[in-house]
């Protein structure tokens, strides 16, 4: 196993990457949408099949190997802050979370409300589990939607 270590800057990317992945597969699938980059919410986007308005507030990790599964935590006041824009935006509030972890790049899109129905808000966050029991009760749920990816580095350095 190569010792892989992300650049200083791998956050940012990470979180910049999985907003142009969702735009970019809203986009692909009739969803007319931008990047707003405003307090709580990056993307908003009109649904073309229910032609509901959505707030996103993206959230994504990249996990290197031996750290698959873990939970992406979601600091409770980001919830106050989505509402507050889609209150602004007249839009409803939605979270698309990105997980790089094993060769895949997983997406879950899915209603604040829906969220917060599987994981309340707990002290200080609430949060988002990967384990496999929690990947397959997300698969049976037709209120999330769900996209992944599969890659494999062919060669390099």
């Amino acid at each position: 196993m190569i010792e892989i270590n992300k650049s200083s800057r791998h956050s940012k990317i990470t979180g910049d990457f999985s907003e142009s992945l969702i735009l970019y597969w809203l986009s692909k699938h009739g969803f007319e949408c931008a990047n707003v980059d405003h307090t709580g919410i990056d993307i908003i986007a009109k649904n073309p099949i229910t032609n509901e308005l959505m707030g996103i507030s993206v959230k994504s990790r990249s996990r290197n190997e031996g750290k698959e599964g873990q939970y992406l935590s979601i600091p409770n006041e980001n919830f106050a802050k989505v509402e507050e824009a889609c209150l602004t935006f007249v839009c409803k509030p939605y979270f698309a979370i990105v997980i790089d972890e094993d060769g895949k790049i997983k997406v879950f899109i899915l209603s604040m409300e829906k969220l917060l129905d599987f994981f309340p808000m707990g002290n200080k966050v609430s949060g988002w589990k990967m384990s496999k029991r929690w990947i397959e009760k997300y698969e049976n749920d037709n209120q999330i939607i769900k996209v992944e990816f599969d890659y494999r580095t062919k060669n390099w350095w």
